[in-house]
Order: C-alpha cells, then structure tokens, then sequence
C-alpha cells in the first residue's frame, strides 16, 4: 500500500481508492498539469508474474487505443521501482453495481446506462477490442450520469499476436461467481458470461452483447438474470435456462423492452443481436418513443411561429431537414409544435462565424463565398440577399449595441477555426481598431467588458476579463461565450488538432461550475437567453457534430434537435430564434497524366486523401477518412489512374506501394503493427511496431527489403528502419520533429544513403545512413513541405500549402535554388480550405493532390426548446 504524499514518476499520491485482483487503484495528482488522476500499480507480488503483467498491460493497450466518451481514458502508462503503474482519468461517482444495491432503476435510466454502456462497447468492438468481462462492477456512473466502462484487462483482442494464435482462439478459462475478478483465477465472471464462454469457446462481440443483456436485465428487475448457489449452478442456468420474465400483468416493463433484453441473452451467439451499434440504435429508439410521449404529455401550447418563417420561404435542403425532424419527432402520429428553418444564405463557401444584431432581425457573418477572401456581411430574414461591410480577411467573433469585434487575419486551426488579432469596428463604420494578438474567441460582458480566447507561448487562455487570465489548457479552446447576466463564461475544452472535446463552465473567478461529457465532436456554443443552460452543437456517436445540446450549471445535460450532417451552431436571439449551419466538408483527389489536357477527379467516397503515387504514374494509394469510411476507421485503397474502380485494401491508413508494385505497407492504428498488403494474389504479412506510440511518413527502402517509418516511442521521434522478414525496427536519425497535420512522405533518397528529416527546431536535414555527418537542406523554408526526391536525387520535390492553391516547387539540395513546377487548385476554388496532400512522379511529368472544402448554408430556426 502507498502512502499519501509518495510519487509514482510525475504523479503523487493523495489517498487509496480500492484494489482488486489487477492492482491497487489510488487518487493522485499530477504535478506537470496540475489535475487530479487516477492511478492504478499491479502489486509488487505479481510484478514478477509474466501473465499478471501481460494482462495489465494489454488493459493499457487496450484503452489506450480507445476514444470515447463511454470508456474510461487513460493518460499514462509507466514503471516506477520495478512496479508498473497505469495513470487514468479520476471519476467522481459510483459503479452501476452499488447504484443497484439501491433496488433496481427506472426504466428510463436503465436504457438510458444501456445506450451509453452499447455506444462504448460498440466503439471498442470497431477497434477489434472484445472487454469480455462485463458486469455491473465494470460499469461506472459519473456524478453527471454519464457511463464510463472500466477494466479492460481482460480484454480480448481480435488481432492475432506473435505466435499466431488470435486470443478469440484461446479457451476460456473457468469463473468464480463473485462479481469481483480474482486475482490470477477469473477470465471472466459467472453470472455474466455468455454460453460460448461457459463452454470454453471462442468470444466474439456478440459475447459482450450477451453480458449486457445480463446487466438491462438487472437494472430492470433487481435481480440478476442467472442467479444460483454455486459457480456450477449458474454456469448451467445460462447454458439451459431463461431467466424470469420482467413484462406481463401488474409489472411496468414494457414488453419492447423485453424483447431486446432476451434478443441479447439468445443462447445461439447467431440468433442475438450482430452489433453493439445495432442493439444501441434499437434501445435508443425505446427512448426516443419515451422521450417524446413525456414530451407530449407535458407541452401545453404549440411553439408560437411567424408567418415570415413560412415553409413556403424555406429552401430544398430545409425542407428536407423540416421533414426530418418532423419525422423523428412527430412519428407517434400525434401533432406537436416542429422546428421551423429560414435559409439565409446562398452563396457558395465556408462560414466563419455568424451573430444577431442586439435588434434580433439583422444577421452579422463572415464566409468567404466563390474562393474570395473573408469578408463580414449583413443580412434580413426578410431578404434573399447580403451586403458586404467591406471588411475584408474579418472573422465575426461577436457583436455589442455598438461594434462588432472580429478576429484579423486567419491562421486557420481547423476547419474555418482562425486565429488573429482582435479588433473592435463601429457598426456604423469606421476602420478596425486593434486590440490584442493570438486571439481564437470573443465575447462582450452585458457591463462593456471583453472576454477572450487566445494562445500565449504553446497554450490557449481564457480571459475574463481580457488580459485576465482564468484557465489555460494544453488543448486548444474556442466558442467563448459570456453568460446574460455576465457572471459566467462558456467555451469548448478541445483536443489540439480536433474538435474532440467537452463544454465547460466557469464562474468569473475561474471556478468550474460545470462540464459536460467528452463528445467526438463540438462545433459551437451559446447561452440559452434566460441564461440557465449552455447550448452547444456536438455529437455522440458520428464523426462530427449533428444535434444541439444543452448543459445546465447543475450539470444536467439534454439533447434538443438533432439533424443529419454537420451542424454548427452560431448564436441564439433573446426570443429563441437560432442561428446555425448546415455543412459540408468533403475531401477531393485530382490526377493529371503527360497526355491529360485537364486534370481528372479521382476522388471516391466522401474523403479520399491521396498516401502515394507509383513512379510510373499508373496507380495511386489513397485513404478514406469521413463518414462512409465503415466503422469511422480508416479504410485503404488501391486505384489505377485509368479511372478504373479502386481495390479496398483493409481498415489500415497511410498505405504505400512497395517499389515492385507487388505490396502496400500501410499503418494499423493505434500502430502496435504494420500490415504488408498483396496487391495481387497473397496473404497479409504482419510487421510489430515494436510499442511505437505513433507513426508517421510510411515507405520502403530502395531495395524492397525494408520499411521507413518516422516513430514515436512515447518519448520522442525518430526514423526507423525494420526488415520485412522480420526483426526490430532500429533508429537512423537522432531526436527529430514531427508536424502530424501533414505528412511529408518518401524521404529515402534513390540510392538509399540519405534521409530527410527535420531537427528540433524543425530545420531540414539530409541524415547519412552510414552515420557521417548530416547535410542541411539549403532554401528550404519553415512553410515547404517535402514530398519526394527526383530520380536522379539531386533535388527534391517541395510544396507550399496557400489553403485555395499549392504551389509546387522543385528544390536543388546543393545550391538551395527553386524552380517553380506548376500551382495546383481545383478549377472550382468555393470553400477551399487545403489544397495537399501532393504527391509527384519523380521526373515530374505526374501529380496527384487531395484538396479539402468546407461548404455552408445558414439558417434561422424557430421552435428549439
């Protein structure tokens, strides 16, 4: 047992939480980020024990590879004294089994703990992670409700590891019926283990599906499905019997509910549901049903509507949404108050931010619409058109009584997210007047004071009031909103490169007041206009956001409206009206042979990022990353540049065809192995990563024999090299850095004795194999990026990203002198925000490059509540 005050590494211990069979758990806090986390230390006792040890860390890999708001998160994994310890986030609430010693729940929040509890297992299963051990004491609930599933150390993964043997093939090893996992006894826990378990046989997802079946069917009824005086017992009992019904005469389960319970606990692993994603969409739909009655019952009068709000005024893609929400909230076939959408815009391009005037009938944006540069406009409800303010490179952030303040200039963080220098213009007219650098958000205090976001050193701030600082993050933040009555801020705490992240509030101190869950995605916050709840754009469970949510101070959260598509939410007028915007952010690739008079599209599905280009120019690797990609993974593909359909190679990313055209090399998230592809007949060959964190900047050596990577190992970059038949991958350059926006690719020189790289200070460098001293690469500058050497390596091919066109360059790495290739750009430059990655043959006659656009339409809507 530690005792307070002793340190694990950076963490140091507060007090003992619990212990299991798989370790001592304890709060801790971390001294670098100054956070309370959990820590988990395997006993010295099984330090020795090479199973014990396994398991933990395979629990580490397991939730590691995980992102989701419904599993448990892990920050750090380490040794201290020869004792492994694992660093999570620290949860304030209770397991589902000692919520349950309480009676069982309603069945409005044990669907609502199954949905969520289905969404994390579904998430995990798409990653190829089974938990297989499932039971109330694994499943957590937060002092906000929300659902977290812990101790995966039984977790049960699908890919096959270095003898061959997949885990999915191994026995299962016999159970004790206590609801804790014993110390190296259980792989499993009777009582909540599926037939196939009980027999010994392979699990699969639908074993998990089985052991939540076992837990609704608990929370509903307060007993457990398969309850009896011995292990032997139970394990016969879900071999042969069904457990008591929980519908009927005189009981308050619905019998829907029922029949998902005992389609979960079908004896036959092919008889129940095929999917935790499958088994969450049809609870949800129990609680949809719910949800609305209650809605039903409670609304008194019809949502008030203004006749210039008229179906009649709504365009295509509004009614298509009006439709939709009526159909999801109005499918019981009893008349209820509907949203409303007013089209505003009609341009073709990206929004950047969009406010009402204090008079709640004009409409402050900025968009840059047909590929020209932001501009700040105004518009009417009441008119189709909009008038420039002849503002040019202006991002509206927020507008007061008198001004409007707008962020200067756009170092675009993510899709039209932009930093700049804060400025403050009369709305009358007037020239900006310039406030403060770096800044992401703004916002007005009711008493004139200003709220800001911006980023000081490596860090984003909030500022309240400006200049103040009263939380910092190693993130990136954005969306400051002010509360009405100026008392509390509003913002989403975001992963940096993301719009993965959470909502949180803050008194005017700094005190935290409430966050919400982590969502996949936010995209936009605002105060509700009494000020009792934060509503923001977000999702749970697509890739990006597509509902409206709110988060009360209290920290309740609820959901309002979703729709599909991306959803991005602006602001809200005092009666209720809603600002907001329907996007599209699809991701091209174009291709031009010597005999093309143009280039030709050879995009896929709805993102299609080009990895590489063989020499000859005859096919291209490409992967999709939005949301046709299956499962929300990456998904490999294989294309000849004839136009001819792609070959899907696998749910890999970074694919790269070897130099004989015979093989991909492609990553296989979260990197513990890379896959070698056959392009033709063959089977896939598996390469360890050897415990790389990341990887990045794929290829082959010259000789077809070796792989390139560049490798994070936890602690710092370097490029590797491995041998395809088998072996460790060893360094080649020192302590490099990485830029993981874009990937600069092929850095192998022809004749294999050189590697581009870049040093820490992010200056490039040609590293000699042979170890001798390195050759800087002379003209290259901090915006180029590398993305092939010519065939006689001499020079190399460079590009400079412009977001609306690239402009190509070829590089001689002896004198530094730059010639310009060509400037590529889609002909149709609306909504462009990036135009790469690049890839070129090396005697520069063929090109490919993806190119990314951001398209919005903007809306007025009436009737959210």
């Amino acid at each position: 047992m530690l005792s307070s005050g002793s340190k694990l590494g950076a963490y140091e211990i507060v007090s003992p939480l619990g212990a299991g069979g798989m370790g001592e758990v304890y709060r801790a806090r971390d001294t670098r980020l100054g956070r309370d986390v959990a820590v988990k230390v395997l006993p010295a006792v099984f330090s020795a024990d090479s199973e014990r040890l396994r398991r933990f860390e395979q629990e580490a890999r397991a939730v590691a590879a995980l992102n989701h708001p419904n599993i448990l998160a892990v920050y750090d994994i380490g040794t201290h004294d020869g004792t492994p310890y694992l660093v999570t986030e620290l949860l304030e609430g209770e397991t589902l089994r000692e919520r349950l010693r309480g009676g069982p729940l309603s069945v409005r929040k044990a669907l609502d703990v199954a949905i969520q509890a289905a969404h994390g297992i579904s998430a995990a299963h798409e990653k190829g992670i089974i938990h297989r051990d499932l039971k109330p004491a694994n499943i957590f609930i937060t002092n906000d409700g929300r659902v977290k599933i812990l101790d995966f150390g039984l977790a049960k993964l699908t890919q096959r590891d270095a003898s061959g043997l997949s885990e999915t093939e191994s026995p299962t090893r016999a159970a004790s019926p206590i609801t804790q996992t014993e110390a190296g006894v259980v792989l499993g826990t009777a009582g909540y283990m599926s037939p196939e378990q009980v027999r010994g046989k392979p699990a699969d997802a639908r074993s998990d599906i089985f052991a939540l079946g076992t837990i609704l069917y608990e929370m509903l009824s307060g007993q457990r499905a398969f309850e009896k005086d011995s292990s032997a017992d139970t394990m016969a009992a879900i071999l042969k019997e069904e457990p008591p019904e929980l519908s009927g005469e005189g009981k308050k389960i619905p019998p829907a509910v029922e029949r998902i319970v005992r389609h979960c606990l079908e004896k036959n692993a092919a008889e129940r549901f095929q999917s935790a994603r499958d088994l969450a969409f049809h609870l949800q739909s129990l609680s949809d049903l719910s949800t609305s009655a209650t809605a039903l019952v409670a609304s008194k009068a019809p949502a008030r509507r203004k006749r210039r709000l008229a179906f009649a005024a709504v365009g295509t893609v509004g009614l298509v949404l009006c439709s939709l929400v009526a159909y999801f909230l109005g499918r019981s076939g009893t008349k209820i108050a509907q949203p409303t959408f007013h089209q505003l815009t009609f341009g073709r391009g990206t929004i950047y931010g969009a406010r009402f005037a204090p008079d709640a009938q004009t409409v402050y944006y900025s968009a840059s619409w047909r590929g020209e540069p932001i501009q700040v406009y105004s518009t009417n409800p009441n008119s189709p058109e909009s008038r420039g303010l002849n503002l040019s490179d202006a991002t509206l952030l927020a507008v007061s009584p008198g001004e409007m303040a707008m962020a200067l200039g756009c170092k675009q963080l993510l899709v039209a997210h932009c930093e700049g220098t804060l400025a403050t213009v009369p709305i009358s007219g007037g020239s900006p007047r310039e406030i403060a650098d770096n800044v992401v958000a703004a916002d007005w205090a009711p008493n004139g004071q200003m709220a800001a976001i911006r980023e000081v050193g490596r860090r984003f701030q909030v500022e309240f009031p400006l200049g103040k600082p009263i939380y910092q993050s190693i993130g990136w933040l954005d969306f400051l909103r002010v509360s009405p009555d100026g008392d509390m801020v509003a913002f989403a705490d975001l992963e940096l490169g993301s719009d993965v992240g959470r909502v949180v509030i803050l008194d005017k101190t700094g005190k935290e007041v409430a966050r919400s869950a982590v969502f996949p995605s936010v995209e936009g916050v605002v105060w509700a206009p009494t000020g009792n709840e934060v509503l923001f754009s977000a999702t749970r469970n697509e890739a990006w956001a597509n509902a409206i949510h709110a988060l009360s101070p209290s920290g309740k959260e609820r959901v309002l409206l979703r729709l599909p598509g991306i959803l991005r939410l602006w602001d809200i007028s005092r009666d209720g009206q809603v600002l907001l915007s329907k996007e599209s952010w699809p991701t091209g690739l174009q291709f031009r042979a010597p005999k093309d008079i143009n280039e030709r599209d050879l995009s896929w599905l709805d993102s299609t990022i080009i990895t590489d280009l063989s020499p000859d120019g005859a096919a291209l690797a490409f992967e999709e990353a939005g949301s046709a990609a299956r499962s929300g993974v990456y998904q490999s593909y294989l294309r000849k540049t004839d136009g001819s359909a792609p070959a899907e190679l696998g749910q890999e990313n970074l694919p790269v065809l070897s130099p004989d055209g015979k093989w991909v090399l492609a990553g296989n998230f979260p990197f513990s192995k890379f896959d070698l592809l056959p392009t033709g007949a063959g089977q896939t060959r598996e390469l360890d990563a050897n415990g790389m964190k990341e990887a990045t900047s794929l290829g082959w050596m010259p000789d077809g024999k070796e792989i390139y990577f560049a490798g994070n190992d936890g602690h710092e970059w370097r490029i590797y090299v491995e041998r395809i038949s088998g072996g460790t991958p060893q360094p080649i350059t020192p302590p490099i850095s990485v830029k993981v926006e874009y990937i600069e690719s092929d850095l192998i020189s022809p004749d294999g004795k050189f590697v581009f790289a870049r040093d820490l200070s992010g200056k490039g460098w040609l590293y000699r194999l042979d170890r001798a001293e390195p050759q800087a690469v002379p003209g290259l500058t901090p915006g180029d990026i590398w993305t092939n050497w010519t065939a006689d390596g001499r020079s190399a091919y460079i590009y400079q990203d412009k977001k609306t066109l690239t402009e190509l360059y070829r590089l001689d790495l002896t004198t530094g002198k730059r010639t310009l290739v060509r400037t590529l750009a889609p002909s149709d430059s609306a909504g462009l925000t990036d135009v790469r990655p690049v890839r070129i043959t090396p005697d520069g006659k063929t090109y490919a490059y993806s190119y990314d656009r951001a398209l919005s339409e903007l809306y007025l809507v009436e009737g959210v509540k």
